[in-house]
């Protein structure tokens, strides 16, 4: 069972607090790669997890893959993976070809897992969404894509960028992306309740189960 980074919600205490009630790996709130480069102090307290048990995961979130790959380097030390967020539908992070811009792009998600895979020492993943647009739920593709280059996990999130938090989370393109590769994939949307992740597990044969807004003033749903 994973913790979606949320910005505002899962910094260091929630986090401790949901490990507590059983929660398995914790990722840092969405780091910027460019913010990381320039030395912003705000970056580095997202970045802090002194005290933190368990397995932890630092997400970073960017373009560029050289940039990507150095900064991985730089901070990989301190975690137990990298994970690299594909799925943010916020404009500002979108209209830098980040987030969920990279899904219009597969071959650059390919360009920054190879980079990544080529000079981390650890664990790379990636958190995706179904597709750009509901016209255009290409999630298999990019899992096909980003196994190629080497990615050790996707986390899914079944909801199109053009959905952002609305309507329903198409679970069926969860179980698509499950069936496409063989790495691990992690299931991830409207997993509220501990019915939910068992349906979903039974729905979607995913490898593990990703909570985000459930979790949100919610530890004990772990």
């Amino acid at each position: 069972i994973l913790m979606a980074p949320m910005a505002g919600v899962t910094d260091l205490p929630y986090r401790i607090l949901c490990k507590k009630m059983g929660l398995s790996l914790s990722f840092t709130e969405m780091v910027s790669a460019k913010a990381i480069y320039y030395g912003n102090q705000n970056t580095d307290s997202l970045l802090y997890h002194k005290g933190e048990p368990g397995l932890v995961s630092a997400q970073l979130f960017g373009s560029d893959p050289a940039l990507m790959a150095e900064m991985a380097c730089r901070i990989e030390e301190d975690f137990d993976c990298i994970d690299v967020n594909m799925g943010c539908p916020v404009p500002k992070v979108v209209n830098n070809g980040e987030g969920s811009a990279l899904m219009e792009t597969p071959e650059k998600i390919a360009e920054i897992v190879r980079s990544l895979k080529k000079n981390s020492k650890k664990p790379v993943t990636i958190k995706i969404r179904a597709g750009f647009t509901l016209a255009n739920k290409n999630a298999v593709e990019v899992a096909k894509i980003a196994e190629a280059a080497g990615v050790d996990a996707i986390a899914v999130h079944g909801r199109t960028r053009s959905q952002y938090y609305s309507g329903q989370a198409d679970w069926n393109i969860i179980k698509a992306v499950k069936e496409a590769v063989s790495i691990p994939v992690i299931g991830n949307g409207d997993v509220v309740t501990e019915l939910d992740a068992k349906r979903m597990l039974e729905e979607t044969g995913c490898d593990g189960i990703m909570i985000a807004r459930g979790a949100r003033g919610n530890p004990w749903i772990f």
